[in-house]
């Protein structure tokens, strides 16, 4: 087993991907939290300022959701880096799958390459009918 990198100062936490695992991609397989501030981000899908769900297919969907996502993050102080656990609901998960390089784009432009622990689920339908992905989190502030 590798031994864990070195916690991060600024954010409290300390990311560990295990050599016997899968090499993660998009995520990391654990995130440790010490000390800091618990930010639980609520679950945010693709709704405009206005409360419609924006135009388009899953990946303007996922990053109208991350926006938003990262909006109450750092509404709360905190930023990408400080993303401990992300949850992903999608209405298809055959079409995040066949989507997953892009989406893997928009991610990395908008919160960076620090993944924090993720999982993908499926959902029959979400709270705004329109909406075919939503993202909740929790963060840890220092």
């Amino acid at each position: 087993m590798n031994p864990p990198p070195p916690p991060d100062p600024d954010a409290a936490l300390c990311r560990i991907n295990p050599g016997e695992l899968s090499p993660p991609s998009g995520f990391t397989h654990a995130v440790t939290a010490t000390g800091g501030r618990l930010v639980f981000l609520a679950g945010q899908t693709a709704l405009d300022g206005d409360g419609r769900v924006v135009a388009g297919g899953l990946p303007e969907q996922f990053a109208r959701a991350l926006a938003n996502l990262l909006t109450a993050l750092r509404a709360a102080g905190g930023a990408p880096h400080h993303l401990a656990r992300v949850t992903v609901h999608t209405t298809d998960v055959a079409a995040y799958r066949a989507h997953a390089a892009e989406l893997g784009r928009i991610w990395r432009r908008s919160a960076g390459r620090d993944y924090p622990a993720m999982a993908v689920v499926g959902a029959t339908r979400l709270w705004d009918e329109a909406a075919l992905v939503e993202l909740d989190g929790i963060a840890v502030l220092p």
